[in-house]
């Protein structure tokens, strides 16, 4: 279906691949994983044509259909968000717009001498229109919006007014709607909530056609993919399996690797010994000589490099605050004629980790801005403890972020009095090299954005974080390090997130919001879904229910 054959491709100076091969098979779910500036989003531009190759071919059958989700948004505006899924969905809205141009010109009396001709054309165009699903294009939009969060409100509003995360959604169902033979999907999960997250596992999994996605999303590729294909020194490889499988040969494969390298390092070792020891001797210099030929002449395996720099950083003590967090009694909001909350009751202690669930529009954001004070509740009391000291990381955080100003300054210019070498080691911390440090911002990768403004926050640790997607753009590396980091944090955390493996990890505690109301699991997001029997709010059952 897809062929790959001996690719070689730099940028710059940088070599991404090099006698690059791989092999996809129709109906393949392939997880393309790599670490950051390995070349994932490059290969699916030069799948697409986007780039174009030095050595080596890429080949894809006569006649077959690619569609490409990369996260940039173009323009939107003009229409409702159904006309604008539509819009994105290639060849059927191209389609669909060409027949609408036919019937015009069939319908002008002018064009009388050419009606014969149009009409074939119109009959081409409506065959291929036809086959490709194009007269159900509508529902099929409805539905995958639908999948995707958007309530029938939404979808008949003006696609203009959307935030930026709403609008990548649209995007994705443009691309979802086309029905590619092949689609590539470059992070799809980034800007979803749980409950869109379940419905584009289901829909991928029943998916005809190939699949190759990127995606930082631990448990969504354990559940999607069948293949996992790394990048690695500039070459393809295919493992078989999902994600944990993967993990398990490459670990498997690295202890054989090292312990294979650790041999020849003792044989050489002991031969060496030998021969310093035998070589000045006549009787048996030529055996020494002989041996030392030998090892010159030996395939020298190489020390296994780390395929990537592993990101560790570790929060200091924070100071102790008041046993009461958050106290929130019968808590009610509304905004206009939408009742958010009515009588919530919510009371968050020292040291627990909350989690906050629910579908869209059920509060979550808007709970968080009532803890933070941003929001003050319309009824009820809502009261944040004594002696705090708050970090709020949102979803749009990044976006504050100087796009000129370096990596350095922008840690420098929050912490002008602090000591240089402390500053550094911060940011080395949170995988900033040297020669990162002269990065302005606007170069970075979102999960390098994320990253700074962890670091920026978590220089002087708050004993409360508030964290609002917290893993969006993070690279498995840098989600395991800030796991690592949070599980010997000593604050107290509130979080919204749709990553199911960092909730299992994090939370004490879950609440979850539905129809205005408020229930709370004392025993983590585990818990939950063991009581309730599903992974996220309003998503079919997962498991019996215990």
């Amino acid at each position: 279906m897809l062929d790959i054959v001996d690719l070689d491709y730099r940028y710059g100076s940088q070599i991404l691949f090099h006698e690059a091969s791989a092999r996809f098979e129709q109906g393949w779910k392939v997880g393309l994983i790599g670490p950051n500036g390995s070349g994932k989003s490059t290969l699916f531009r030069l799948v697409m044509g986007i780039e174009k190759s030095e050595v080596g071919r890429i080949s894809i059958p006569n006649g077959a259909r690619l569609g490409y989700f990369d996260q940039k948004v173009g323009e939107m505006f003009g229409c409702d968000v159904v006309e604008q899924a539509i819009r994105c969905a290639g060849r059927v809205a191209d389609l669909r717009g060409g027949l609408g141009d036919l019937e015009e010109e069939m319908s002008d009396p002018d064009n009388a001498e050419d009606l014969e001709r149009l009409m074939a054309r119109y009959a081409d165009l409506q065959n291929e229109f036809q086959t490709l699903g194009g007269y159900d294009i509508d529902p099929r939009a409805r539905e995958i919006l639908g999948g995707l969060g958007f309530d029938q409100q939404r979808m008949e509003g003006d696609v203009g007014l959307l935030s930026g995360g709403w609008k990548m959604r649209v995007a994705l169902a443009g691309v979802l709607l086309q029905e590619p033979d092949i689609l590539l999907l470059d992070e799809p999960t980034n800007h979803l909530d749980l409950e869109s997250i379940l419905w584009l596992e289901n829909f991928i999994a029943g998916y005809r056609g190939t699949v190759v996605m990127t995606c930082h999303d631990h448990e969504f590729m354990n559940r999607v993919v069948d293949r996992i294909v790394e990048i690695d020194e500039g070459r393809l490889r295919i493992f078989p399996g999902d994600y944990d499988f993967y993990l398990e040969q490459r670990a498997m494969e690295d202890e054989q690797r090292q312990a294979a390298f650790e041999r020849q390092q003792a044989h050489i070792e002991r031969e060496m010994k030998w021969i310093n020891s035998f070589r000045a001797k006549a009787r048996s210099a030529g055996q020494a000589q002989s041996r030392l030929n030998r090892l010159e002449k030996l395939d020298k395996l190489e020390a296994p490099r780390s395929r990537r720099q592993r990101v560790t950083f570790r929060i200091p003590e924070v100071a102790r605050g008041g046993n009461d967090v958050f106290v929130g009694e019968e808590v009610s909001k509304s905004f206009g004629e939408h009742q958010v909350f009515l009588g919530l009751d919510v009371h968050i202690r020292r040291q627990e980790r909350w989690a906050v669930l629910g579908v869209n529009g059920a509060g979550k954001s808007t709970l968080l801005k009532i803890v933070l004070g941003e929001l003050g509740a319309d009824d009820g009391r809502a009261k944040l403890g004594a002696s705090l000291e708050v970090g709020y990381f949102a979803q749009h955080s990044t976006e504050q972020l100087h796009p000129k100003s370096t990596v350095w300054e922008t840690m420098l210019g929050e912490f002008p009095a602090e000591p240089i070498g402390s500053l550094r080691k911060c940011l080395a911390c949170f995988g900033f090299d040297e020669h990162d440090l002269e990065k302005p911002t606007e170069w970075l990768s979102g999960g390098e954005k994320a990253r700074l403004v962890m670091a920026r926050m978590l220089y002087h640790p708050p004993n409360l974080l508030v964290l609002d997607e917290p893993t969006n753009h993070l690279d498995v590396e840098s989600k395991q390090a800030l796991l690592d980091a949070l599980d010997s944090y000593s604050g107290t955390i509130l979080l919204v997130s749709h990553d199911r493996h960092f909730l299992e990890v994090i939370t004490t505690h879950v609440l979850e919001l539905e129809d205005g109301a408020g229930k709370v699991y004392h025993d983590g997001y585990k818990g939950y879904v063991a009581r309730t029997g599903r992974a996220a709010p309003g998503a079919p059952s997962q498991r019996p229910v215990v």
